[in-house]
């Protein structure tokens, strides 16, 4: 019986981690493929990464998620702070960041079994990061 139930958490596990892997590449290879930091090893470590405090959380103490969750978002807040720098009178790296944010959040949703959400988190972050820059740099043809 115990056999079973650490059979059936190493494979939500192993789950968990494909979802999460394929989630982090997609996000940070769109980012790569732009030359921006935080890239495909960023995104897909970030993802996997709160894919994994989430679910281990869920496990050793699954009366305080809520608790690790928030921790989690603070760190990543930090990391996409140091990855937002302010050059020449211009910000550079605020979607960067934003990605970081958004693959902790599928992370996340990955590792307290919220699967369909992170597939759908993960299509939707990529095609808003495929999305033309309309409106945000002045007007267009500028």
């Amino acid at each position: 019986m115990l056999g079973d139930y650490i059979i059936s958490v190493e494979l939500r596990f192993l789950v968990g981690f494909v979802f999460a892997f394929i989630a982090g590449f997609l996000i940070g290879y769109e980012r790569g493929s732009r030359d921006k930091p935080a890239g495909v090893r960023t995104n897909t470590l970030v993802c996997v990464g709160a894919m994994l405090f989430a679910m281990l959380s869920s496990q050793v103490d699954p009366s305080s998620t809520s608790r690790i969750a928030a921790n989690i978002v603070t760190g990543i807040g930090f990391l996409g702070a140091g990855i937002i720098m302010h050059h020449k009178g211009s910000v550079k790296g605020v979607t960067t960041a934003a990605s970081i944010w958004m693959s902790a959040a599928i992370g996340m949703a990955i590792g307290f079994g919220w699967y369909l959400v992170g597939v759908i988190a993960t299509l939707l972050a990529f095609l808003i990061l495929k999305m033309p820059h309309i409106g945000e740099h002045g007007p267009i043809g500028r």
